[in-house]
């Protein structure tokens, strides 16, 4: 009876409690701990997404060189490098300022991702590491020399990468995560 009433204690203070393992014995996760297990999901997805970005960049970058297309039926492997952005915007301009504008533009998603990481739910944390690990590979990409690896060729599509799909399904699920989250303050209409 104790016990249970700590738990409760702990649940109406903001810590949840967990069954660990099926022994019937409870936790109680303490917000800290809840911030750290979140920012832990959110910085280990991106890093491994953006290691796989990186990875498939270079596979591409060797297989499919000298011109070199191997055809997916809707898709297209085949090799292409953006100096600009998406679309091409600012394909003229200097690598470098390509590479400072972009650098900042990760650098401040992964602040924010990193702030609204201690209260978000998975869906939220999903969708920020997607898109920062999109942002990083690619900003790691250009870091080399200048321009970025894409390799998904549709015909009807600008080519593109793993990283930009991972930013878009990444921002496509930060909009789902926020249509089915209602602001808890708000009251209900009858």
């Amino acid at each position: 009876r104790q016990a249970a009433t700590h738990t409760a204690r702990r649940q109406a203070c903001g810590g949840a409690a967990r069954d660990s393992g099926g022994l019937g014995v409870t936790r109680t996760e303490t917000p800290v701990v809840r911030v750290a297990r979140r920012r832990a999901t959110l910085t280990t997805t991106a890093a491994l997404l953006a290691a796989g970005d990186l990875a498939v960049k270079t596979w591409a970058t060797h297989a499919l060189a000298d011109g070199r297309s191997i055809d997916l039926g809707l898709l297209q492997l085949r090799l292409a490098y953006n100096p600009g952005v998406a679309f091409s915007l600012g394909a003229t301009l200097p690598s470098w300022i390509v590479l400072t504008v972009t650098g900042l533009i990760t650098a401040g998603l992964a602040v924010f991702a990193w702030r609204t990481a201690r209260t978000a739910n998975l869906a939220t944390c999903l969708g920020l590491a997607a898109m920062l690990a999109g942002a990083v590979a690619n900003l790691a990409d250009r870091g080399i020399d200048g321009v970025v690896t894409d390799y998904l060729h549709t015909g009807w599509w600008p080519t593109f990468n793993l990283a930009d799909a991972l930013i878009t399904c990444g921002a496509a699920l930060l909009i789902l995560a926020a249509l089915r989250t209602t602001p808890a303050s708000t009251p209900e209409r009858r």
